[in-house]
């Protein structure tokens, strides 16, 4: 079988999802090409269903009118075909590679059964069937063990606290979160989860992972503790896949390399989303994914004008639950920019521990660089937005600390 459409994008997670919708809109069809059986959902909210707060309908996205499910095994740019795992072919005009990432699994041992599949019990967090057969496995008192303290960690971990298991994360460094937050407001998340129940250990590394039958038993900490395990859940990060685009000749780094254009080495080819690397950055979150999706839209439609310079994306998280207490625990944090402080460097920091909420801004050369706020976030809209506008502050400190303290900033 062969077809011939226009514009083909491989990947329907959150980046090829907007930008077939996207250009439906603007009048050039696309056709998406996804792996998943499940219709295209927002990957951003897999710990809400988890959790048990969403259930998969709720977090499905728009689908394009055109959509089929295969598997991409080989692109020909000489014909410019995408060959695919059942035989079919696809030809293109245009083609966008939106193929995202996968999970980072670690090399523990023990990690992988002779035939190279996880052992029963063991779970990456990535994809929405990794969420389906997590929540199917967890149950009221079940031994969980999160390995990773990062934003997915944190909600994973949340997530299975909420949903009854006795949690514990094992991280690495010496804090969680630590790309996005600075110490302090990596204390209160530590104190979040801990009136959750999950018990948290930093600066922890795990080396293995021990089963018996084929089912996990145990993970074993490099200084030889071990912690007994029901579940063990990977949330190391994740790696842009690559492959498709380096076996056919595109020019790799980290992500596959884009220009201003989003286009790669090959004019004919693009790429978009957490597969994607422009001007030496490999974002992996969603805003950039959709400020990507829409300016491709916009150059695919006829907009010769349209081109992406970067994002300034703001990461925010809310980890609602029940406590230890059985009282509504909600927690909300927000991290911009630099959160932390170089010499020489204004910092603005106001801290409630009672009401367990923090604000802090890095100021440089009288503007604002960067922020990180937890708790009532009604300041943050405002902050952003100073952020984002890279425009001198007004020398006095005032109206600095008008939005900080001004609730309905956002």
């Amino acid at each position: 079988m062969t077809s011939k459409t226009r514009v083909v994008v491989l990947g329907a997670g959150l980046a090829g999802a907007r930008l077939a919708r996207r250009l439906g809109e603007l009048g050039t069809p696309a056709l998406l090409v996804g792996e998943e059986e499940h219709r295209p959902y927002n990957r951003v909210l897999l710990a809400e269903v988890l959790a048990g707060r969403y259930s998969p309908e709720v977090i499905a996205l728009p689908a394009p009118a055109e959509l089929v499910r295969a598997r991409a095994t080989g692109i020909d740019r000489a014909a410019r075909e995408v060959h695919c795992a059942d035989g079919s072919v696809i030809g293109y005009d245009t083609l966008v590679l939106a193929t995202g990432s996968n999970p980072v699994l670690p090399p523990l041992r023990g990690l992988f059964t002779p035939d190279h599949v996880l052992p029963e019990g063991v779970h990456a967090f990535r994809t929405l069937d990794d969420c389906l057969g997590l929540s199917k496995a967890v149950r009221p008192g079940a031994r969980a063990v999160v390995i990773g303290g990062g934003l997915l960690g944190v909600s994973a971990a949340r997530a299975l606290a909420v949903r009854g298991a006795q949690v514990v994360l094992a991280q690495q460094s010496e804090r969680l979160m630590e790309r996005q937050l600075d110490p302090a407001a990596s204390r209160l998340v530590r104190r979040h989860l801990g009136d959750l129940g999950v018990e948290v250990h930093t600066e922890c590394r795990v080396r293995d992972v021990r089963c018996v039958g084929g089912a996990v038993r145990s993970v074993e900490m490099a200084d030889g503790y071990a912690l007994d395990a029901d579940l063990v859940v990977l949330a190391c990060g994740v790696h842009p896949r690559v492959g498709l685009a380096r076996d056919a000749g595109l020019e790799v780094r980290k992500g596959v390399v884009v220009d201003d254009e989003l286009r790669t080495s090959d004019p004919r080819i693009h790429a978009i989303g957490d597969c994607a690397q422009h001007d030496g950055t490999v974002y992996g979150l969603a805003a950039p994914a959709y400020e990507q999706a829409d300016t491709l839209a916009g150059l695919l439609a006829g907009d010769a004008d349209a081109r992406y310079t970067g994002t300034r994306s703001l990461t925010r998280l809310t980890l609602a639950g029940h406590g230890l207490t059985g009282h509504e625990s909600p927690f909300d944090l927000a991290a911009f920019g630099e959160t932390e402080a170089l010499p020489g460097d204004d910092v603005v920091q106001l801290a409630d521990a009672t009401r367990g909420t923090y604000r802090k801004v890095v100021v440089r050369d009288d503007r604002l660089v960067g922020g990180v706020l937890v708790g009532e976030l009604g300041t943050v809209g405002a902050l952003a937005r100073a952020w984002e506008g890279a425009e001198p502050l007004p020398s006095d400190g005032r109206p600095l600390l008008h939005l900080l303290t001004h609730d309905g900033g956002s």
